[in-house]
């Protein structure tokens, strides 16, 4: 998994009335929970680019001081008006430690059913997955080639080699749904058996009068 690093400053001053000068100063702050104590710093927005605002997963390699460790996002906070980042919690990654962490879902393929006119619709574009570090995957990746019309790609269909899901496993992933004009393959085949059926009576009928 991609990692940014980040460079922070340690901030020993807490309260919103000295998180609010941080902001003021164009940085965030932010908090590493998950060692043997918290780590609290604070970095400039555009140190975080990279991390927050991209589909990837990511890790974050943060030096505050001459300490330095990995972290994963555990909460990010916007401003509910400007959507400004305001403030981000990050968990250390601990060797043998599950963590848990949103990885994206890659579509890959052209699903049938959007050939025969049916609409794709991605209902989870990612996943929580928990599992010790060095087993999360970067993305998880669905093949839809098959997918036809009214068929879903649920959570329970996916392999999970060395991570837990937490989403259900009922949960809809993607879907194709029927659109006007769309012609499922399975209606397309009766149709056609039923036209092929009405034609062979018909014939059995014409030879059984010519008889």
């Amino acid at each position: 998994m991609k990692s940014v690093e980040i460079q922070g400053n340690e901030r020993t001053n807490f309260g919103s009335k000295y998180a609010q000068l941080e902001r003021k100063a164009g940085n965030v702050p932010c908090v590493i929970y998950g060692g043997e104590a918290p780590i609290h710093f604070s970095a400039p927005t555009l140190a975080f680019k990279g991390l927050v605002y991209t589909a990837e997963a990511k890790t974050a390699k943060v030096t505050v001081g001459d300490t330095t460790v990995e972290a994963v996002i555990q909460d990010l906070q916007f401003h509910p008006v400007t959507d400004q980042l305001i403030h981000i919690d990050f968990i250390q990654l601990v060797e043998g430690k599950p963590v848990t962490m949103d990885i994206p879902v890659v579509l890959h393929g052209q699903a049938l059913g959007v050939l025969n006119g049916g609409k794709l619709k991605s209902v989870l574009r990612k996943l929580s997955l928990r599992a010790v570090p060095g087993q999360l995957p970067e993305s998880i990746d669905l093949d839809i080639n098959d997918l036809r019309i009214g068929k879903s790609i649920r959570v329970s269909d996916v392999k999970s080699k060395g991570f837990e899901i937490l989403n259900a496993s009922t949960a809809v992933i993607v879907t194709v749904q029927k659109a006007r004009g769309a012609v499922d393959e399975d209606e397309e085949g009766a149709e056609e058996g039923a036209e092929e059926g009405a034609e062979e009576g018909a014939e059995a009928t014409a030879e059984a009068a010519a008889e």
